[in-house]
C-alpha cells in the first residue's frame, strides 16, 4: 500500500478519503529536519502553505511520487526540482476563491466604515461616534487588478452594492469585460479614478512592487487599498509613507513582503490600516473544499489514475508526447516569447502545425503555446486548465496544419495578436533533436530559447551592439549568445540575447533610452515546466 506523508494541517475529512487507500501519517508540525529524515518513506507528501518543499526534500524522496499543495500557489515546493526528478505537482485551484473573493469583501466594508478601530473603541468603553464617520460604497468607483476568478467574484459583488467597476487585465478584452458589464481600462486609469483599489494578480516580475511610490504619487488622492492576492506586490514602506502623507486614506492587508511583517511600517498606522494574518483561505468551507479536492486527486494518482489539477505535467497520453518530442517544449517558449513581445490586451492565440507536424496531434502544442503566453501572468494556469483560462479571458484560441513547410521538414509557427498589434515566431527541431527559433515576425534568425532573453529592435547600424552590451554590463549582466536579424543593411533589425542572469526592471527603463533601440522586451522561461531544452 502507498504511503503519503501530510505535513501541515488538512480536515478530518480528507484524511478520511486518503485513508480508504493509502497508508496515511499525519504530523502537521513536522520540521524541516525531521522531515528531511523521514521523508524517503513516503510515496506523496501533502501540504499546505507552512512546509517547504525544497529540491534537498525531493532529492530525499526517493520513493515520492507526487506533491499535493492544499491551495492555488506552489511558491513553496520548487517545481524544477520535482520536475526534474519525475514528480508530479498537483494543487487544489478552485476550493478557496469564494473564501478569498469574501475576505477581500469583508475588508472592503471594514476599511469603509472603520469596523475594527470602532469595535476595539466600544470595547475599551469609549462612545465616540463621531470619530469613526465612514465612507459608503454605494457609487464609489472599484479599480479592479486581475479579473480571475477570484477578482470577478469581488468584482460582482462590488456591482451589487452599487458600486462602478473598472477592471485592468492585459489579458481580458474589452468585450469580454462588457459581458460582465464592467469596463476595461488602461493601468493608469486604474490610479487616476479609483476610490478604492483591490489586487488580485500574481507575484511575478512585472507585478512586484506594481503599487510604488511613483504610482503612488499619481494616485486618486483619498483612494482606499486592499490586497488579498500576494505579498510584495505593494510597497509597503511607499504605501505607509502615502497614507501618513494623507494621499492614501487607508489600507487593508491580508498579505505581506514577509510573513510575519514583523517591523512593517504599517504596523504603526493604527486605525488607518486593518491588517490580518493571511485568511484568505482560512475559512472551515475552503480548508475542506480543498482538503477534499487534494484528497481525491492523490488517493487516484497513487491507485493508477490520474490528477485533475496537474501544476507542472501534462495531462496526455505518453504517445502523444513522444511523437511530439521537444516541440511540446519549444510550443511554449513561442508562448512565451510571443506574448511578450506583443503589446497590448491578448485576443487570439493560434498556433500552426507545417509539414511532418502536421500529421500528428498538434492539439497539445496550442495548449503549450497557451501556458507559455499565460506564464507570469496568470497563475495557477496548467496545460489541464489553459484553454479553459483562455475562454474566460475571452481570447479566440486557432490551430491550424498546413502539409507544407517553407524551408524545414516540420515547422510550428505561434501567432499572438492584441488589441494593438500582431507577433509571430516559427520555429523548428533539427534533426539533431535542437529546437530553434527561425524567425521573428519578418526577421530571419537562428536561436535557442533559453531560460533569460532580451530581445531589441533597432536600426541596423555601426554600434547598436555595444550600446546594449554596454547596458547590460553597467548591470553585471553577464550575455551567453546573441543571435541578429535583419531585413537588409542598414535597415530595421532584431536583436536577441541570451543571458546568464535575470533583468532588474530598472535595466530595461535604461534601454529604452539607448539611442537607436525602438524596442526593448525581457522574456523569463522561468515559469515554463521544463526550463531546458534538453531537460
Amino acid at each position: 500500500m502507498a504511503k503519503i506523508l501530510v505535513a501541515d494541517e488538512i480536515s478530518q475529512e480528507g484524511l478520511d478519503i486518503l485513508s480508504t487507500s493509502v497508508e496515511v501519517s499525519y504530523l502537521p508540525q513536522i520540521s524541516p529536519a525531521e522531515l528531511l529524515e523521514v521523508i524517503p518513506e513516503y510515496d506523496a507528501l501533502l501540504v499546505r502553505s507552512r512546509t517547504k518543499v525544497t529540491p534537498e526534500v525531493i532529492r530525499a524522496g526517493k520513493q515520492l511520487k507526487v506533491v499535493g499543495r492544499a491551495g492555488v500557489g506552489v511558491d513553496n515546493i520548487d517545481l524544477p526540482a520535482a520536475t526534474e526528478a519525475g514528480v508530479l505537482v498537483v494543487n487544489s485551484p478552485e476550493g478557496n476563491t469564494a473564501s478569498a473573493a469574501e475576505q477581500t469583501l469583508a475588508l472592503m466594508f471594514s476599511l469603509a466604515r472603520m469596523i475594527p478601530a470602532a469595535d476595539q473603541s466600544v470595547k475599551a468603553g469609549a462612545w465616540e461616534r463621531n470619530r469613526f464617520v465612514g465612507s459608503e460604497l454605494f457609487n464609489k468607483t472599484l479599480g479592479v487588478i486581475g479579473l480571475g476568478k477570484i477578482g470577478s467574484r469581488v468584482a460582482q459583488a462590488a456591482q451589487a452594492v452599487g458600486m462602478k467597476v473598472i477592471v485592468y487585465d492585459p489579458l481580458v478584452s474589452a468585450e469580454r469585460a462588457a459581458q460582465l458589464s464592467m469596463q476595461s481600462v488602461a493601468l493608469e486609469e486604474i490610479w487616476r479614478r479609483s476610490d478604492f483599489i483591490t489586487i488580485h494578480t500574481p507575484k511575478t516580475r512585472e507585478t512586484s512592487n506594481l503599487v510604488s511610490s511613483n504610482v503612488l504619487s499619481r494616485i486618486k488622492p483619498g483612494v482606499r487599498i486592499i490586497n488579498t492576492s500576494r505579498g510584495g506586490i505593494i510597497d509597503e514602506a511607499a504605501l505607509a509613507k502615502a497614507i501618513k502623507d494623507g494621499r492614501v486614506s487607508g489600507a487593508a492587508l491580508d498579505v505581506y513582503e514577509n510573513e510575519p511583517p514583523t517591523g512593517s511600517p504599517l504596523l504603526e498606522l493604527g486605525d488607518k490600516v486593518i491588517l490580518t494574518p493571511h485568511l484568505g483561505a482560512s475559512t472551515l468551507e475552503a480548508q475542506f473544499n480543498v482538503a477534499i479536492d487534494l484528497a481525491e486527486q492523490l488517493r487516484d494518482y497513487l491507485t493508477g489514475g490520474m490528477a485533475r489539477s496537474p501544476v507542472n505535467l501534462p495531462f496526455m497520453r505518453p504517445e502523444i508526447l513522444k511523437a511530439l518530442g521537444k516541440y511540446l517544449w519549444l510550443a511554449e517558449a513561442m508562448g512565451a516569447m510571443a506574448g511578450g513581445l506583443a503589446d497590448g490586451t491578448v485576443k487570439e492565440v493560434e498556433v500552426i502545425a507545417c509539414g511532418g507536424l502536421a500529421e500528428k496531434d498538434s492539439a497539445p502544442l496550442a495548449v503549450a503555446a497557451l501556458r507559455g503566453v499565460f506564464s507570469g501572468r496568470v497563475e495557477g494556469v496548467t496545460y489541464v486548465n489553459a484553454a479553459i483560462v483562455a475562454r474566460h479571458h475571452g481570447i479566440q484560441v486557432r490551430e491550424s496544419k498546413f502539409e507544407e513547410s517553407q524551408q524545414y521538414r516540420s515547422e510550428v509557427q505561434v501567432i499572438v495578436s492584441t488589441d494593438k498589434e500582431t507577433s509571430t515566431i516559427s520555429a523548428t527541431v533539427l534533426p539533431h533533436d535542437e529546437p530553434i527559433v527561425t524567425r521573428i515576425n519578418d526577421f530571419p534568425i537562428n536561436l535557442t530559447p533559453a531560460r533569460y532573453m532580451l530581445f531589441t529592435s533597432h536600426r541596423d547600424q555601426p554600434g547598436m551592439v555595444a550600446r546594449v552590451a554596454g547596458t547590460l554590463g553597467n548591470y553585471d549582466i553577464n550575455i551567453s549568445t546573441m543571435s541578429v536579424g535583419r531585413r537588409g543593411v542598414r535597415q530595421d533589425a532584431v536583436m536577441v540575447m541570451t543571458l546568464d542572469d535575470p533583468l532588474p526592471t530598472a535595466l530595461m527603463a535604461d534601454l529604452v533610452n539607448v539611442q537607436g533601440i525602438h524596442m526593448a522586451r525581457y522574456v523569463s522561461l522561468d515559469q515554463m515546466v521544463w526550463t531546458s531544452p534538453n531537460g
